[in-house]
């Protein structure tokens, strides 16, 4: 086992000094080199208690788990903002530190069903659905129905589900995941590791770019990654967006999910065989018209907010205007006052472990004594517990322009199972900013490894995603699995349960046992990435294998 670790961290070695095109890449340059003993005097004193202190401040009960637009969002502000303020970074959205982020929150009645040829399907049992338009009654009425597939146009894999296809007003079935899932060896794709094109958010957007009428996408657990029950337990209940300038009339009217079983019965209906179907799917571009119709009624009541994101920066010395902006989200789940009990979702390891990062890493940067030649920002956003919002609304509302945006890093639930000789890199193989976090960690003594389920998508989930998507690189990166000693072993395998079980739980709260020492690893590693990408004047770029680029 250890040869079989230590050649592959070789060949990952080999793979990513190559991938470089930068010669410089994996030195800092000139002024690096001569503010490195500030550096290394800072990088040192990064503590875990400091990262400690400010986790178990933000996930206090007063903080009533900071959900947008209640006391305990005003005080995460006020919380942010002063300690931003004191250590002397400025505002970062002109005079403020606040860029105001338009909520809407939509409570869909869940009083529904959903035809599909001879049969009608029950909310939540097996379908769920609702719609991003804001509009109090949608409906589709006998839509034709069509199977397009994985609902994928990709040209640089040569794949288009939608070719030669007029699905306006129509209502298209899809598969989740996207082709290279279940047939890795094709070649097709990037295998079982997700691309973007896999994702449910995608098949929506491609389906409205397209002109359909409704989107159905249906589930299988190994694909999608998780049950069922998570499908219709997180689209029931209330559920957020952003305010929309032409009330998201551009979207599909209709977006949703059907079970595998309720899938199997529409394609019935339609004298096919879904297996036969998907199989053709999994093979090639492909679409088929089921010849039966759908219908549904929803119903909405809605009702605006206004909740915030929280921006500072540290100029820099010689490129101010250039930035590496730091991500992390400092709302969670709030109080939920119909539970008997503690009612309090405190968030504490998901994400004041991150908030907790963010303060810290600007405080070291406040302390060099040359500051790299350009500007460190720290956007710490709102509503990443609804959709990604607060980062969402930032990428089509951007303070600084995306031209002057170097790369982003973000920082989400970092590792409380205690120090590890690896290093998990979400989305493995996207960018050239993995050339610098390969010379932060050599300097740690770790290697990086892929992400252990590459198949979830998980780099399409947190706030990175919202940056990668309008063609910054960005990079998501944190503790991996290989605990340094035997004593942490121990420790990590019976809080790993823990962790794992008060996930989105009101029982993720403090604990004085915690060992931070994963934390304090992965704050001054990502400390380091910034700021070697601060005191350098190269842009780091996609890979070429990425589906992501500069626009």
């Amino acid at each position: 086992m250890q040869i079989l670790k230590t050649t592959i961290t070789l060949l990952l070695t080999t793979y990513l000094v190559s991938a470089c095109s930068h010669s410089d890449s994996s030195k800092q340059n000139t002024a690096a080199k001569n503010n490195a003993v500030s550096f290394d005097k800072v990088y040192q004193t990064i503590s875990e208690e400091k990262l400690r202190q400010h986790t178990k401040i933000v996930s206090s009960d007063e903080f009533e788990g900071r959900s947008p637009t209640t006391i305990g969002e005003t005080k995460t502000l006020d919380y942010l903002v002063s300690n931003f303020k004191a250590l002397g970074l400025k505002p970062g959205n002109g005079d403020s530190y606040l860029q105001p982020v338009e909520l809407m929150k939509t409570i869909t009645n869940p009083n529904m069903t959903l035809t599909m040829g001879n049969h009608s399907f029950t909310y939540k049992e097996n379908m769920v659905a609702s719609s991003k338009r804001e509009q109090s009654r949608v409906e589709l009425t006998d839509s034709e129905v069509v199977f397009v597939g994985y609902g994928v146009v990709a040209p640089e894999y040569e794949w288009n589900d939608y070719a030669g296809l007029d699905v306006k007003g129509k209502t298209v079935v899809i598969l989740v995941n996207d082709p290279g899932f279940e047939n890795p060896e094709s070649g097709k794709f990037q295998g079982k590791t997700m691309t973007y094109y896999g994702r449910w958010s995608y098949k929506y957007e491609e389906a409205s770019r397209q002109g359909a009428a409704g989107a159905i996408i249906v589930h299988e657990t190994a694909p999608a990654s998780y049950g069922w029950s998570v499908v219709a337990n997180s689209w029931s209940g209330p559920q957020y967006s952003l305010v929309s300038k032409n009330g998201n009339a551009d979207r599909v009217a209709v977006e949703g999910w059907i079970s595998l079983d309720a899938a199997q019965k529409v394609f019935s209906d339609a004298g096919l065989n879904f297996a036969d179907e998907k199989a053709k799917a999994l093979k090639a571009p492909y679409s088929k018209a089921l010849d039966l119709t759908a219908s549904i009624t929803i119903n909405h009541t809605f009702k605006k907010s206004v909740s915030n994101n929280v921006i500072a920066t540290l100029p820099g010395s010689k490129a101010p205007d250039e930035h590496i902006i730091y991500t992390a989200h400092w709302d969670h789940l709030g109080k939920d006052e119909n539970k008997e009990g503690d009612q309090i979702y405190n968030g504490a390891h998901d994400n004041a472990t991150g908030m907790a990062a963010s303060l810290v890493m600007a405080e070291s940067f406040a302390k060099l004594t040359e500051r790299p030649e350009r500007s460190v920002t720290f956007l710490v956003v709102t509503a990443e517990e609804r959709g990604l919002l607060g980062s969402k609304y930032y990428s089509e509302n951007p303070i600084i322009p995306f031209d002057k945006t170097v790369a982003n890093i973000n920082m989400d639930a970092l590792n409380l199972l205690g120090k590890t000789n690896d290093i998990s890199v979400v989305g493995m193989g996207k960018s050239e900013l993995e050339n610098y976090l390969l010379e932060a960690a050599n300097k740690q003594n770790r290697v990086l490894t892929q992400e252990s389920r590459p198949e979830a998508g998980l780099y399409y989930r947190s706030d990175h995603f919202s940056f990668a998507k309008v063609g910054i690189p960005a990079l998501y990166a944190k503790g991996g699995s290989d605990p340094v000693d035997e004593a942490t072993a121990t420790y990590r395998k019976r809080m790993s349960v823990i962790i794992t079980g008060c996930y989105h739980q009101v029982c993720d709260r403090f604990r004085e046992n915690w060992d931070f020492g994963g934390v304090l690893q992965d704050t001054q590693l990502l400390f380091d990435v910034g700021y070697q990408i601060a005191s350098d004047d190269y842009w780091p770029k996609w890979n070429a294998t990425s589906e992501f680029q500069r626009q």
